[in-house]
């Protein structure tokens, strides 16, 4: 049992004659089957009746039942309120029973149910009802001769004058009757306590009165940290509450504290505060106390916002009001004029506007539902609130991305070769693999739409089998998942490597142009911020998305050819290492959920074709490199460079000077020296400014008043381009023994290099290395002496060549850096030479590594310093005999008409040819830097090959 029977039989002995009076934080309304007590005037012959002497009065009395919309307004009783209260102060005052001490309470199955209007009664609570209906009245006399017990529920509408079955809420709560007062216009004041929640099952009977079956629904009660904290969060506002209301009872706010359980709690603070009914009602069919707690806790915060803001506004303190909360005010007034006009805020467009466009977007779910939750909170704060711009800035970029929009058309491989061979000569095996590519992934999107076709037939066969058989159509299933549709459509990564001006880029806007897909290019070098690949979070300030994701949306498809360019430059320091925040960008088995850290949502790139573009291979890191396809770049040759001048850049510079085709007129033997004498590049970046300056000078003429057309001739060259810079000097140089012309690799093509020898004597034998050279070329000069040395009398020098002698090697150019395993054999071919006395021949280069046993090893590189070695005039070229495959498969057709090689495999054969024979030395026998003379010996083979060479 809630409450002690004593306390009932206490105030049925009371004398005094008491009406009840409606209690603070209860709606007070008029007309109404059941509601709180109206105030009426004191009978001295209404005293408080015992259920034993009322059989008949519910039927005689019913007659004279008035409406209490046409009944005066009686004057108030004060000793009703006195009892009514002090009922309910007791109450709080001694608590509740825990629930192991609690009296038996067996709640009927049957029970009369007694409709509200806008009341809802709880358990633990006490409150006056006001009984007019002649059926309630009726109801209520009945219960008072059996165990008080009615079930108390609200009616959905208290605009309906005898709720029926349909009209009520199924959750109400048993109550006790505890005083009844009978008014002299025949309505009764009756004082009730809530016991328990029942859920109402199936009406037995509708007259003269309803009544049903019930079912007790206890509270779910937690015992938990959380729920007591939200229980002592829930007394504080009811606190503050209470210090803010005028017309709460005494001692109700102090009483509060003395309640142990939350339940007691939730209901008692229920009682005593105004709510909405839809509210109460909702507070009452929660099963657990914590959502009680929540949902109140939730009121009371919005309620005590209100009523601390009035109270301000009321006092006049608005200076002491914050501008934000000044401005929120205003802003809300300002909404509901606006609102009331028809109009509509700006905040409320911008609102409107972002949710179609979130309409519009094709997000995906995640997508999708990110997008809304943010847009919700913009709707709630303040266009003033720092946050407001932080939602909105982000929101305008999730509309903006292309999450669905393609722009790729259907793939055609002839299409593509021809765009391909417009823009761009030769480079044969690289057109050859990214036709490879399309032509694959033309086949598979054709086999991919055949098998969907030939599924969804099928499908629809069975499904129509089915149907006929069943009766039912069975529904059909995707054709493919998306773990399938996305290993279809992967795309390999595509590094372009090679020296700059090779054409790189422009490969990557023609792959763009032939599959009819936006081209984008994101510069890499430089960085080391992570943030700029991945993006900031947006709790920092100033955050942004990174460049990939600034790129899709700049472009707006999601399946655009984007070049990483200068992959190899990517550095790395405390901020991070975007290289590694690449791998997520370049790994076709990861990039399809790309996670911007700006974005937080996963975005798919699977569908975006990435090419890097690099000078080197070294500086990127391995994981990295593992994830791409390499396509070497080399240089071109004298006559690509003609051609791709004449076709290409001549054309392009005649457009960007403005001039007309016919206006300037250049022979091929011009462009030639054009290359020759003043570009010496593996690209034709120069060449194209060179080609740009005579441009310049033919505009220049025509604008100041010179007829065309302009032909210049080859003997005009240096009238327009001035001196000649580069001049093939290589023969001139190699004057003396002990200099070798090499072929090294740099980033930016191939080079060639001179390395010089001298000896002189000391008295500790020291090898001395100058030109900047890296530890690599380090060694291999050491092991190019120590091979000398150890092999002397095989060479034809000395035993003790070198002895008591310093050694010192140099290569020109100190000022750049030179490193590389290429350069043993040219090392070691100096000192036999400045050992020997036998020059080099001017017109051979060589390259390759040695071992102390004399072999030759491969090197890498092979057609870039073989080009250079063209450029440079030099057509015989020594190569390592096993990278005879790479040059066979790499070299231009007529680099192989106009040089000659010889691949060695042992230094004795580089020797043999690189040395002039013994008799060219004959006339002039003295040592040099103290060396000995050496022998006289023939080389045959020598001779021939200087022959074959001049001819």
């Amino acid at each position: 049992m809630h409450n002690s029977e004593q306390e009932f039989a206490q105030q049925e002995t009371q004398e005094d004659e008491t009406r009840s009076a409606s209690i603070p934080g209860q709606n007070e309304h008029d007309a109404a089957e059941v509601t709180q007590p109206q105030e009426h005037e004191e009978s001295p012959t209404n005293e408080v009746e015992d259920p034993a002497q009322d059989e008949e009065s519910p039927s005689a009395e019913s007659e004279d039942e008035e409406n209490p919309e046409e009944s005066e307004t009686p004057r108030e009783e004060p000793q009703a309120q006195e009892v009514v209260e002090e009922s309910l102060a007791q109450f709080i005052e001694e608590g509740v029973k825990a629930e192991g001490e609690e009296e038996p309470f067996n709640i009927p199955e049957i029970l009369p149910v007694l409709p509200l209007k806008d009341v809802v009664v709880y358990p633990y609570s006490v409150q006056p009802l006001g009984v007019g209906q002649e059926r309630s009245i009726r109801l209520i006399d009945d219960v008072m001769r059996g165990d008080r017990l009615v079930v108390l529920v609200a009616q959905k509408s208290a605009e309906i004058e005898q709720a029926g079955p349909d009209e009520i809420f199924r959750m109400g709560t048993v109550s006790r009757v505890g005083r009844m007062f009978r008014m002299p216009d025949g309505t009764l004041q009756i004082a009730v306590q809530g016991l328990e929640r029942v859920e109402i099952g199936e009406f037995t009977q509708e007259k003269p009165y309803l009544m049903a079956h019930v079912t007790a629904r206890p509270d779910v009660q937690e015992s938990d940290n959380e729920t007591e904290a939200l229980k002592r969060n829930v007394i504080g506002y009811f606190q503050r509450l209470v210090a803010l209301v005028q017309n709460m009872p005494e001692g109700v706010a102090a009483a509060t504290l003395n309640l142990e359980e939350a339940r007691q709690v939730v209901y008692v603070i229920a009682t005593f505060v105004q709510m909405e009914l839809e509210l109460r009602q909702k507070l009452l069919e929660l099963d657990s106390v914590r959502e009680k707690l929540v949902l109140l806790s939730s009121f009371l915060a919005h309620e005590l916002e209100i009523l601390e803001l009035g109270k301000k506004i009321q006092t006049s303190a608005q200076e002491e009001m914050g501008k934000m909360q000044r401005e929120y005010l205003l802003r809300e007034q300002l909404k509901a004029i606006q609102r009331e006009l028809g109009e509509e805020s700006e905040e409320q467009a911008t609102v409107n506007e972002l949710r179609r466009k979130i309409d519009e977007a094709q997000m995906p779910e995640e997508a999708l539902k990110e997008a809304n939750r943010e847009l919700s909170r913009l709707e709630k704060l303040p266009s003033a609130s720092p946050e407001y711009s932080i939602i909105r800035t982000y929101l305008e970029l999730l509309v903006s991305l292309p999450w669905g929009r393609s722009t790729g058309e259907k793939i055609d491989v002839s299409h593509a070769r021809q765009v391909l061979d417009e823009d761009h000569y030769d480079l044969q095996k690289i057109k050859e693999r990214i036709l490879e590519y399309l032509a694959v992934r033309h086949l598979k999107e054709e086999r991919q739409q055949e098998e969907e076709q030939r599924e969804r037939e099928q499908e629809e066969a069975e499904s129509q089998i089915e149907l006929e058989e069943t009766g039912e159509k069975r529904r059909t299933q995707p054709l493919l998942t998306q773990e399938q549709k996305r290993v279809i459509n992967r795309e390999p990564i595509l590094c372009f490597v090679g020296p700059p001006g090779v054409g790189k880029t422009s490969l990557g806007h023609s792959i763009a142009r032939s599959l009819g897909r936006k081209f984008a290019r994101i510069s890499l070098g430089g960085i080391r911020d992570e943030a700029e690949v991945r993006g900031h979070r947006r709790t920092y300030i100033g955050a942004m998305p990174g460049r990939i994701i600034q790129t899709l949306r700049r472009v707006d498809s999601n399946d655009p050819v984007i070049m990483l360019d200068e992959v190899d430059k990517v550095g790395a320091d405390w901020r991070g290492d975007p290289s590694s925040a690449l791998l997520e960008v370049l790994d076709p088995e990861q990039n399809y959920n790309f996670r911007d850290n700006y974005l937080d949502l996963p975005f798919d790139l699977s569908k975006v074709m990435f090419i890097a573009t690099a000078n080197s291979l070294e500086p990127i890191p391995a994981p990295l490199r593992d994830r791409m396809e390499i396509l070497e770049l080399s240089g071109y040759t004298e006559d690509q460079k003609v051609h791709i001048a004449r076709n290409y850049l001549l054309p392009k510079q005649l457009e960007a000077n403005g001039l007309k085709p016919e206006e300037l007129t250049l022979d091929d033997d011009v462009l030639r020296l054009v290359v020759r004498n003043y570009t010496r590049e593996a690209g034709v970046r120069n060449l194209e400014r060179e080609i740009g300056a005579l441009c310049r000078k033919v505009a220049k003429q025509i604008s100041e008043g010179k007829e065309g057309p302009i032909h210049i001739e080859s003997n005009q060259l240096t009238d327009y381009l001035g001196r000649r810079r580069f001049f093939e000097e290589a023969a001139e140089r190699l004057d003396r023994p002990g200099i070798a012309t090499g072929l090294v690799w740099t980033a930016v093509g191939g080079e060639i290099i001179f390395i010089e020898a001298a000896t002189m004597p000391g008295k500790e034998e020291r090898l001395i290395l100058t030109g900047q050279l890296g530890d690599v070329m380090k060694e291999s000069a050491t092991a190019a002496l120590s091979y000398v040395r150890s092999n002397a009398q095989a060479l034809g020098l000395p035993n003790h060549v070198f002895e008591n002698q310093n050694v010192h090697i140099h290569v020109p150019a100190g000022a750049i850096p030179k490193d590389g395993p290429s350069a043993g054999v040219t090392m070691t071919t100096v000192l036999v030479s400045l050992a020997s006395g036998r020059k080099v021949r001017s017109y051979v280069a060589m390259t390759g590594e040695i071992t102390l046993r004399g072999k030759v090893l491969p090197i890498g590189g092979v057609k870039e310093k073989v080009l250079a070695a063209y450029r440079s005039g030099i057509r015989v070229v020594l190569l390592p005999k096993k990278n005879e495959s790479d040059l066979m498969e790499d070299l231009p057709k007529e680099l192989h008409e106009e040089m000659e090689f010889h691949f060695v495999s042992d230094i004795s054969e580089v020797l043999q040819i690189a040395l002039e024979p013994e008799e060219a030395k004959a006339d002039h026998k003295h040592e040099e830097n103290g060396t000995a003379r050496t022998r006289k010996r023939k080389s045959d083979k020598g001779e021939k090959v200087v022959a074959h060479a001049h001819e």
